[in-house]
C-alpha cells in the first residue's frame, strides 16, 4: 500500500536545509531540492489551496487569509470553512479512488472531505474569552488527543507567545493519528518558521534558532511515522519565502486622505465605516484588496492613480490585470508591495484615535492581517501601534521576478523546477489515480 506524508512549512528556504540534518536525512544528504515557484499571492490560505487544487486563486476562490462579503458588508478573517474553496481538492480526488486522507492543520480543512481532520476551533464565550478546543474528524478523536497531550496550545500558535510548542503538538498528534488510522495521504502543516522570521527578520539569530527547533520536531515525528507505517514516502514544500522588510505602507491612510475612506467617530476611537467609504483596503502581508463601493469605475481609476508610484507599492492591478486574483471575491484594485515593504491596515490619524482592538491580539476583529501582535507589550498589556517593528513579510508578487521556495520528495522523477499548481498532480500521479487538468 502506498503512503505519502506531505508537509507544508511556511518560510522554509533552500539555505535552511544545511541546519536541518533530520529533514535532510529523510531525502538523503546529496538530494538537491526542486525550485518551487509560488503563485501570487504567496500567503497561507491561497498557497495551501493552490497546492490542494492545482489551480490558482482566480479559480479556487481563496483570494487571501480572509474575505470581504460585499452583500453583508462583513469582513471575515481566519474563520472560513472548506466550502470557500470552489475546486476539487486532493481529498476529493483521492477519495474517489479509495485513497484515505488526513488534514492536520491546513487552514481551510474544517468541513473538508478528508477522512481525518484536526484544526483549532476555539469556543467563543459571550464575555469575549475563548475556550480551547479542536475540530476533529472523527469528532471524538479530540478527546483522545486531549487525554494524551492536553489541549492544543492555542496561545503558542499565534501572537506574542507563539513558539515551538504548537508545532510540537501538531506533530505529536499527527503521529498518533497515523498510528491509529494510517491515512495513505497525510497533509501536515508545521507553522513554526513563521514567527521569528516576521518578528526579527528571516536571517536573524532567532529565525536560525527556529530552524533548528523545527528540525528537532521533524526528527522525532519521522521516527514515529516510520513506526506507524513502515514504508512511507515524504514530500515537503515551502508555502512561501519570508523576505526582509524595512518599510511599511498604509493604504487606508492614503485612501482616507483622498476622501475615499470614511470613519465613524466613537467614544472609543475611529472605526472604519464600510457603508460610507468609497474605497478601503483589506491588507494581507505584502498585498491588499481595495474594495470600491458599487465597483464604480471612476473611483477605481482614482484609486489606481492614487497608488501608482506610491512608495512601497510595486504593482497596482485592476480587472484582468489581477491575473491569479481576477475573481469576484477580490478587491477591485490589488496593491502588491515591493519586496522590502509590507502593508499595515491602520487608518487612524493619531494613536489616541485607534479603536480598542488595534492594541489587542484579535485576529478576527481587525480587517486585515496584523503581525505587530507578535510584539505585545506585557507591561502595558497592549499591542504597540508601531508597524515599523516588523522585519519580515511575504506574499510579494513572485511572478514579477521568479523568487522561489523549495520542494523535496522521496518520490523519484521530480523535475528541477516546480510550480505550486504542480503539487496536486505530483500527489495524484504518485497514487496512480490517473487524474489530469
Amino acid at each position: 500500500m502506498k503512503n505519502l506524508i506531505f508537509l507544508t512549512v511556511p518560510g522554509l528556504r533552500r539555505q535552511d536545509l544545511s541546519a536541518m540534518p533530520n529533514l535532510q536525512s529523510l531525502f538523503g544528504q546529496s538530494t538537491t531540492p526542486s525550485t518551487l515557484c509560488h503563485s501570487f499571492p504567496a500567503v497561507t490560505w491561497p498557497s495551501q489551496a493552490t497546492m490542494l487544487t492545482g489551480k490558482t486563486a482566480d479559480k479556487h476562490g481563496a483570494v487571501g487569509n480572509g474575505f470581504y462579503w460585499r452583500d453583508k458588508q462583513k469582513v471575515e478573517m481566519w474563520t472560513a470553512w472548506n466550502e470557500v474553496i470552489h475546486q476539487p481538492q486532493l481529498w476529493d480526488e483521492l477519495k474517489t479512488h479509495g485513497v484515505s486522507t488526513a488534514a492536520w492543520f491546513p487552514m481551510l480543512s474544517k468541513g473538508s472531505n478528508a477522512d481525518f481532520v484536526c484544526m483549532p476551533a476555539p469556543i467563543h464565550q459571550p464575555d469575549g474569552s475563548e475556550g480551547l478546543w479542536c475540530y476533529t474528524k472523527p469528532q471524538d478523536f479530540y478527546g483522545t488527543l486531549l487525554e494524551k497531550f492536553e489541549h492544543f496550545p492555542l496561545k503558542h500558535f499565534w501572537g506574542p507567545l507563539a513558539n515551538i510548542q504548537s508545532t510540537q503538538w501538531i506533530a505529536d498528534s499527527a503521529a498518533l493519528a497515523a498510528e491509529t488510522f494510517k491515512p495513505q495521504f497525510f497533509y501536515i502543516y508545521l507553522p513554526h518558521l513563521d514567527y521569528a522570521a516576521q518578528k526579527f527578520g528571516p536571517d536573524s539569530d532567532q529565525a536560525t534558532q527556529a530552524v533548528a527547533e523545527l528540525d528537532g520536531v521533524i526528527g522525532t515525528m519521522a521516527q514515529k511515522m516510520a513506526a506507524a507505517y513502515g514504508d512511507v514516502q515524504w514530500m515537503v514544500a515551502s508555502e512561501y519565502e519570508i523576505t526582509a522588510v524595512d518599510h511599511v505602507s498604509y493604504p487606508n491612510r492614503l485612501l482616507r486622505a483622498a476622501g475615499l475612506l470614511k470613519v465613524e467617530e466613537k467614544d472609543d476611537g475611529e472605526h472604519l465605516d464600510l457603508s460610507a467609504s468609497g474605497a478601503w483596503a483589506m491588507v494581507d502581508h505584502q498585498f491588499s484588496h481595495v474594495f470600491v463601493r458599487d465597483r464604480d469605475q471612476e473611483t477605481i481609476q482614482a484609486v489606481v492613480d492614487l497608488f501608482n508610484g506610491s512608495l512601497g507599492i510595486e504593482r497596482v492591478l485592476t480587472g484582468p490585470e489581477r491575473g491569479s486574483l481576477d475573481h469576484p471575491r477580490s478587491g477591485d484594485v490589488i496593491l502588491a508591495s515591493s519586496a522590502n515593504s509590507w502593508q499595515a491596515y491602520y487608518w487612524w490619524e493619531g494613536d489616541d484615535k485607534a479603536p480598542p482592538f488595534a492594541t489587542q491580539v484579535d485576529i478576527h476583529k481587525k480587517p486585515g492581517y496584523d503581525p505587530v501582535e507578535l510584539f505585545f507589550d506585557f507591561e502595558k498589556m497592549q499591542v504597540p501601534l508601531d508597524a515599523e517593528l516588523i522585519k519580515g513579510s511575504h506574499g510579494y508578487d513572485w511572478n514579477a521576478d521568479q523568487s522561489q521556495g523549495i520542494l523535496l520528495s522521496t518520490v523519484p522523477g521530480l523535475e528541477k523546477n516546480i510550480v505550486d499548481t504542480d503539487v496536486f498532480h505530483l500527489v495524484t500521479n504518485y497514487f496512480e489515480v490517473g487524474l489530469g487538468g
